[in-house]
């Protein structure tokens, strides 16, 4: 896949080159006299922080040519993340090589209590790659993979319009186990915190994060002992439950702890384990202005899971992977005994490289998967992919690929266990396996300064769960299985001048669906898809000491009868850096999100977010 990276000097800034798969935070060596560099790889937006708070993993998806991220408030406050029109159940969350999920409902997916530097990624499978590294996510995962520790540190400080005020602290110390000795450790701890009135009334929010983790580096491993907490507190009007929500509040606290460790071994064999346990608490209040009307659940969900590849030689080898989860909810909303489960998946995916002239190779993949529950039946799918590439000695590639995938998941408690009967969110105890099917074709040129990828796709969803309404009842919402055949198609274009760097981007998506009945009319989020969309980034440094970054979208979505206003919107994300050279490491920015005000109801029926404007400054060491 095309990457866009971006190259930030704490010294100087420099234009910023399209390679690297990784996010993470490197630096050169002290004897160099030089300040720790950040860079940051596989980046397909230009901003890397948000406006209106700190930085999530999540932050500037919205941007992100493959991701549709729907948020209501903010995307840091509650985003829903689907990918290739999928729903935001259909996407997974990869940490190493385990999946985190929410039990409840995917709309927590994204509460991952992680600082952004800890990270590399994030990575979009698709097709194949999510058949295969995907865990109960039928049509998308964003992977992250754990960086590696390096000394240095930043303080930023910064507030703006709507009574908007941000703080952050971070710092990382790394240290030899011996001198005699390869192996080396590290430690980095984040404390980060926001508040503001909200870009419209009721749109407050408080957020805290705290994050810390150990790191032990060998010559051919990588081990993290992680930790994080987050605690936010956001409203909205009519967050979930237009159009009688009135001005709703969520108040989520996110528990995680995780261990990580990666090895490799041999030549291109490694493997990749994970295990977490995950804590999370929502506090939903219907209307503030009436406190008693309240939902509550805690979901906890413990997971361990492997992922790796073992190479016999140069041609034969196998991709593997596999996880087992097991959860449990108390909930004042649910109206069943259908709280706790246990989940289980094992893929298996050999692989055989045939080596041809001049740097050229084509590579067969064929194998399978197996998921299982003990609340259901097991589901077996195929994945299977032919891909030739090229690669030359100045860097220069080529890439056309073939694929066709299957996979399978099963819905959440929310729309399982809810009252049938119950106004605004009727769960149905019926809903089964959901599975998915995936054709591909695409392909991909790479040069110095330009890139172009494209793809197209055809999938097949059976019994997807989905929210509906009527036309009896348009402002009820009801789980129901629906079955949508998807067609898409995707271009992705990078350009680098002497001091731009530009990616711009097109998708395309149609449905076709069948809900097996005439009843339904429409969907909240299966059918909230744009069916044209657009996305165009840059970063101009005309001079070492001023950056320049900016991001925009713009879509005609697919009609809903419940959208208030237009169909279509288009949003800018800008901001501007200096960089004082009479201050090593300051970094004073201004930044606006929404720069039209643009008002699109990213929901349908919940009102879009209004501009944010943002100043501060950054000391980095």
């Amino acid at each position: 896949m095309s990457s866009f990276s971006i190259f930030h000097s704490l010294h100087k800034i420099t234009t910023i080159s399209v390679i690297g798969l990784s996010f993470q935070l490197a630096a050169q060596a002290e004897s160099s006299g030089t300040l720790p560099t950040l860079y940051i790889d596989g980046q397909q937006t230009a901003n890397v922080l948000p406006v209106a708070t700190y930085a999530t993993p999540i932050s500037n998806l919205e941007f992100e040519p493959r991701v549709d991220l729907q948020s209501r408030n903010m995307a840091e406050a509650q985003g829903d993340v689907s990918i290739r029109g999928g729903t935001f159940e259909n996407t997974g969350f990869r940490i190493g090589a385990a999946t985190l999920v929410d039990p409840q409902t995917g709309h927590y997916f994204a509460e991952l209590p992680i600082a952004p530097e800890m990270l590399s990624g994030p990575g979009v499978l698709t097709g194949s790659d999510n058949a295969l590294y995907g865990f109960n996510s039928t049509v998308g995962t964003l992977n992250y993979g754990w960086s590696q520790i390096v000394n240095g540190g930043s303080l930023t400080v910064g507030g703006g319009d709507h009574a908007l005020n941000f703080q952050r602290i971070h710092a990382a110390l790394t240290g030899q186990l011996s001198d005699d000795t390869e192996w080396t450790w590290g430690a980095e701890v984040e404390y980060s915190r926001s508040e503001s009135d909200g870009s419209i009334e009721y749109g407050d929010h408080s957020f805290e994060r705290t994050a810390g983790r150990i790191q032990l580096i060998g010559p051919r491993s990588q081990t993290d002992f992680f930790a994080g907490y987050q605690e936010k507190f956001f409203g909205w009007p009519e967050l979930y439950a237009a159009p009688f929500g009135a001005n709703e509040t969520e108040n989520l606290k996110t528990r995680l702890w995780l261990i990580n460790h990666q090895q490799s071994y041999a030549d291109r064999s490694y493997w990749e384990a994970t295990a977490y346990h995950r804590r999370h608490s929502d506090h939903y209040i219907f209307n503030r202005f009436s406190p008693d009307k309240r939902f509550v659940h805690e979901t906890k969900v413990s997971s361990i899971g492997l992922a790796g590849l073992h190479a016999f030689d140069d041609q034969f080898g196998i991709n593997y992977t596999a996880q087992l989860t097991g959860d449990k909810i108390e909930s004042t909303k649910l109206e069943n005994t259908f709280t706790s489960r246990t989940y289980s998946k094992v893929s298996v995916l050999p692989e055989y490289r045939i080596a041809l002239q001049e740097g050229k190779t084509l590579i067969f993949r064929a194998g399978g998967s197996v998921d299982d529950t003990n609340r259901g039946e097991s589901a077996v799918s195929a994945i299977g992919d032919i891909t030739w590439q090229a690669i030359h000695a100045d860097g220069s590639s080529e890439r056309v690929y073939l694929s066709y995938a299957e996979s399978s998941q099963v819905a959440g408690y929310t729309a399982i266990g809810s009252d049938p009967s119950g106004y605004l969110f009727g769960g149905d105890p019926a809903l089964g396996r959901e599975n998915s099917q995936n054709l591909e074709f695409g392909g991909q040129l790479k040069r110095a300064d330009w890139s172009i990828e494209a793809a197209i796709f055809y999938r097949w969803d059976k019994d997807l769960t989905d929210w509906t309404f009527e036309a009896a009842n348009p402002d009820n919402r009801e789980a129901n299985p629906v079955d949508i055949n998807t067609f898409g198609a995707e271009f992705i274009v990078t350009k680098r001048w002497n001091k731009i760097e530009a990616i711009g981007s097109y998708t395309f998506l149609d449905k076709d669906e069948d809900y097996g009945t005439e009843e339904i009319i429409g969907s909240f989020y299966a059918l909230n898809y744009a069916n044209h969309r657009f996305t165009l980034g840059a970063i101009w440094t005309p001079t070492e000491t001023v950056q320049v970054r900016i991001d925009n979208e713009w879509r005609a979505q697919e009609d809903n009868a419940l959208r208030n206003g237009s169909d279509s919107a288009f949003f800018t994300h800008a901001s501007v850096s200096i960089y004082p050279p009479q201050f090593d490491g300051l970094e004073v920015f201004v930044a606006v999100d929404n720069a039209w005000n643009d008002d699109y109801e990213d929901v349908p029926g919940t009102p879009g977010r209004g501009d944010q404007y943002s100043a501060g400054v950054t000391l980095r060491w």
